[in-house]
């Protein structure tokens, strides 16, 4: 069985639309296809990117300025 589908209205950018409109007659895919795909893609690295933070939830945080002063000590910078 096919999934589900709901209608919705987004703006773009026109250059972007046009681009996208090309990419769909050159690859034989519709706009639909296109955009499913791409947000698929961007929530599979939002789920990676969260796995990643939480698996690194026990590491000690180091300060952004802690950084820059080893840096400067070990003569990096």
């Amino acid at each position: 069985m096919a999934p589900a589908t709901k209608r919705a209205t987004i703006y773009m950018d026109a250059e972007l639309h046009r681009a996208l409109r090309l990419k769909a007659a050159e690859t034989s895919q519709s706009i639909s296809e296109i955009v499913n795909n791409a947000v698929r893609l961007a929530l599979a690295e939002d789920a990676e990117d969260l796995a990643a933070f939480e698996e690194r939830v026990d590491e000690p945080l180091v300060s952004f300025e802690d950084v820059l002063k080893e840096l400067k000590r070990n003569g990096r910078i």
